[in-house]
């Protein structure tokens, strides 16, 4: 069975009406006093058996982008894979627009993906949150007071952003950009040069990797 809920913040705001008509007092943020409860009493049922299974779909809207809010912080506690889209990469031109850094997955973990796959995946997520880490003083003071090691991985972060993009099939008749497909083994080979690149070597790399991506090289120059 293949469930899709769209969106399950509807339901909570639901809960919350039919508590505040009760006359229940309510708990942080305005939420229903049984907030965690109704979330589990639904995401519980979600569940696979010995005669079958079931995979739900969620889409959880954030209110005012804050992923701790009550609503969808409780929802995240029961769901094995969640993709975080981000106004902040849209406004980049990247799609799709989705944060490597909020986004989780209970399968990544070396005994499932393997122990490449693994390291790779949290040593790009490593170049990514010290960008994160940089941009405020990059905003103030400019590149040029950063060191040289931050130098490379800010070089590093922004052509990994921009190979994290993707040209969707289904986009095409918008866009006008072909979609493209690029294999795993090829997408891990690709991240794992960046993650080792010097700032000499990253136009190498763009060159040796992105062969599949061709859609993306005008948006990938320094």
């Amino acid at each position: 069975v293949l469930l899709f809920i769209d969106n399950i913040f509807r339901f909570i705001q639901a809960g919350s009406e039919v508590s505040a008509l009760l006359g229940r007092m309510p708990s942080a943020v305005g939420y229903q006093p049984t907030l965690a409860n109704d979330i589990g009493a639904l995401q519980e049922r979600i569940t696979s058996t010995k005669t079958g299974s079931i995979t739900s779909v969620q889409a959880v809207y954030v209110p005012a982008d804050d992923l701790t809010d009550p609503a969808p912080a409780g929802t995240f506690a029961h769901l094995d894979a969640t993709t975080v889209l981000s106004r902040q990469i849209a406004e980049l031109g990247i799609y799709p627009a989705v944060d490597p850094l909020d986004s989780t997955s209970r399968i990544l973990d070396p005994l499932v993906i393997g122990e490449e796959h693994y390291k790779v995946a949290r040593g790009v997520q490593a170049i990514l949150q010290r960008y994160k880490e940089l941009q405020d003083i990059i905003a103030i003071l400019g590149m040029e007071e950063l060191s040289e090691e931050d130098k490379v991985t800010v070089a590093r972060a922004r052509k990994i952003q921009k190979f994290l993009s993707q040209a969707f099939f289904v986009a095409e008749q918008f866009t006008g950009t072909p979609g493209q497909y690029v294999p795993l083994k090829e997408t891990i080979r690709g991240f794992k040069e960046f993650w080792k690149a010097s700032m000499t070597t990253c136009r190498k790399v763009l060159s040796i990797w992105l062969v599949p991506l061709m859609t993306l090289l005008p948006r990938l120059q320094l």
